[in-house]
């Protein structure tokens, strides 16, 4: 059973503040989800953070990680 954890993020070309369901039992996730505000590409990217957290960074599409 997968544990989704909701995680608010700001959008790398519009600036709004949207938020993203993220599957918390798979860290080191890359992947594209369309800003809800302005429908351009946001990179994803989803790891653990040396305390266990989950973190989302997050990179317009001209951008690497």
């Amino acid at each position: 059973m997968n544990q989704l954890t909701e995680k608010s993020i700001e959008c790398p070309y519009c600036g709004e503040t949207i938020d993203v369901l993220i599957d918390s039992t798979d860290f080191e996730q890359e992947y594209i989800e369309d800003c809800q505000v302005c429908c351009r590409p946001i990179n994803v990217l989803v790891s653990e953070s040396i305390d266990g957290e989950v973190t989302v960074t997050v990179h317009n599409e001209d951008d690497t990680f």
